[in-house]
């Protein structure tokens, strides 16, 4: 097994050892947690305990139940009485159960206390003690329900047709000492004649009764009398406040947890001190990397030797990087892609330089001419013909236009870089559109010695396009296809749609071409195909006009060419038929 195999099994089995490690400590701290919260529960409620805790609390030798210590004092905090019965009834065990309560229940009795009757006045909950080889037995625990039996004593001594409540000095005594209180309502939810309850309503709605259901920190019984549709409510308050079990659980967690901070600070230092020794060393030198990176050089950090750190003599990853090569083959692919860019971004500095140069040429040239023939005509030295000076005019005319149209294109083509050139499409009929604009040019003189051919679609066709803007587009790739080819070039121009969804606009010429180098720059704002002497060669800025524009319509352009085989140009742009005189969108 080699170093870089030995060194995986390592980390592996390190992480592996901490996890469980972690995993062991918060099973113990949440066993702790779990069995605290448990008992603090158990003691505020009895009832909350389960078989086995209060199995285990008792113990029945023959036909007699003993109860320990812990379970008698629980019951004894809690108000309560234990009692163990068999399944015939019997009682075989108790501890404080009231005078009045039976050494034998019957079936019916405790179908009551088991199914919890509401006419029964004590609360009872109930556990199977299961014998190792008998018959389960039933714990009882007991607890009077003070607000039952309250009002099972009050409701007789009520005044329905005068409204009181009529509560003797026993009950009132009782009311005090367990911080009850009772109310009168009548049919309409009024409270009518109340007594200690001044944090209750003094009309129920809905809303109220439905709360005072919820209460957790109240025992509720309630009564209701047919015959005068009056109701009464009795409230006792319930010293088990789930308050208190909360405050009891948040001590709990607190002396629980102080134990963790200090484990995970230990774990943190070892594997601090671990991992620094042995990955802190290759990390440092990808830094120093992203470092040089940042900085412009763009190669792997280097020994005094001017050899990379990470290699060895023969080229290959030293061993302790072996275990990150291919965040390194990363930063080897980026170093590159940076050192390409930076040398494209030298190409395209000096493109636009190059540009501006010529930029200023073509307006130089110009400028040169508009203000040779301007002097010519101010002289006072000559006079000139009538038709000497229109030729002179028409020039000048010529050269400004030219000036205008570079400008126009210049400011054109900054608002649609920064996309602030509205547009107004509206549905165009494209056989038309494109029909009317190859007669233009074949109407033009100028444009006698090229031929040209249109090939329209078989039906009718639109396009959302706005018709100025289109316009333009056509009119550069055809200005293009007229510019740059020789006498006798065929033009045609063909009109098509994919799929219903998209139509498909063709200006293909069998003239010169272009090379890759012209192909591959079409469409840049800095690159021109011809000489910048040439004033009539154009701004430079046709072509990438030309693909913005169309990106604006939703579209795309392509274009393919080679040398003396001809150019051809596609758009792509989306389509809507009318048929039978009605527009259907494919989109």
């Amino acid at each position: 097994m080699n170093i870089h195999k030995r060194f995986i099994v390592q980390f592996f089995i390190q992480l592996i050892l901490i996890f469980i490690l972690f995993f062991l400590i918060l099973i113990s701290i949440s066993v702790i947690i779990g069995f605290s919260n448990t008992k603090n529960e158990v003691a505020l409620d009895l009832s909350k305990a389960d078989d086995s805790f209060v199995s285990n609390r008792i113990t029945i030798s023959g036909n007699k139940a003993t109860f320990n210590d812990e379970l008698k004092s629980l019951a004894a905090n809690q108000n309560g009485w234990l009692l163990v019965l068999t399944q015939k009834g019997d009682v075989i065990g108790s501890y404080q159960a009231p005078k009045q309560v039976p050494a034998h229940f019957t079936q019916s009795e405790l179908a009551a206390i088991l199914l919890q009757d509401s006419s029964v006045t004590a609360g009872f909950m109930h556990w199977l003690l299961k014998e190792k080889g008998a018959e389960p037995y039933l714990l009882l625990f007991g607890r009077k329900n003070m607000g039952t039996r309250l009002l099972n004593d009050m409701k007789a001594d009520v005044d329905w047709n005068n409204h009181q409540l009529h509560l003797s000095a026993a009950i009132l005594q009782q009311l005090n000492e367990e911080k009850g209180w009772t109310q009168l309502i009548d049919s309409t939810g009024n409270v009518i004649d109340q007594y200690g309850s001044p944090k209750e309503p003094l009309s129920y709605s809905i809303q109220d009764l439905h709360s005072l259901s919820r209460k957790k920190h109240d025992s509720i019984a309630v009564y209701f009398d047919e015959k005068s549709e009056q109701t009464i409510i009795v409230g006792i308050h319930n010293s088990n406040s789930p308050s208190k079990l909360e405050v009891s659980l948040i001590n709990t967690m607190s002396k629980g947890f102080v134990i963790i901070p200090v484990l995970l600070f230990l774990l943190l230092l070892m594997g601090t001190f671990w991992y620094a020794r042995k990955f802190g060393v290759p990390l440092i030198m990808m830094m120093k990397w992203i470092q040089n990176l940042g900085s412009g050089l763009f190669e792997q950090p280097q020994d005094l030797h001017q050899r990379p750190i990470m290699l060895n003599k023969k080229g290959k990853l030293k061993r302790k990087y072996r275990l990150y090569k291919d965040l390194i083959a990363t930063l080897s692919q980026l170093t590159e892609t940076l050192e390409q860019n930076e040398a494209q971004r030298g190409k395209m500095t000096q493109t636009r330089e190059e540009w501006i140069s010529g930029l200023s040429h073509d307006l130089k040239t110009p400028l040169s001419s508009i203000s040779g023939y301007a002097q010519m005509l101010e002289s006072k030295n000559y006079s000139w013909t009538e038709t000497e000076t229109r030729e002179f005019a028409g020039i000048i005319t010529e050269k400004s236009t030219y000036m205008m149209d570079l400008l126009e294109d210049l400011t054109l083509t900054y608002r649609l870089k920064n996309q602030a050139l509205p547009m107004a499409k509206e549905q165009v009929d494209m056989n038309e559109f494109i029909r009317r604009t190859i007669i233009y040019f074949m109407n033009n003189p100028t444009y006698n010695d090229k031929e040209f051919l249109f090939h329209p679609h078989n039906e009718t066709i639109f396009a959302s396009i706005d018709p100025k803007w289109f316009q333009r587009i056509i009119d550069n790739l055809l200005a293009n296809a007229i510019k740059y080819n020789p006498s006798g070039t065929k033009i045609t121009v063909s009109i098509s749609s994919i799929e219903q969804h998209l139509i498909m606009i063709t200006i293909e010429d069998d003239g010169i071409g272009m090379d890759n180098e012209t192909l591959n720059k079409l469409f840049h704002r800095y690159y021109r195909g011809t000489n910048t002497s040439d004033s009539g060669s154009g701004t430079g800025l046709g072509m990438a006009i030309t693909k913005q524009l169309v990106h604006l319509h939703g579209g795309s352009i392509n274009v393919k060419s080679a040398p003396q085989r001809g150019t051809t140009v596609r758009i792509i742009l989306p389509l809507r038929i009318r048929e039978n005189e009605v527009v259907l969108d494919k989109l």
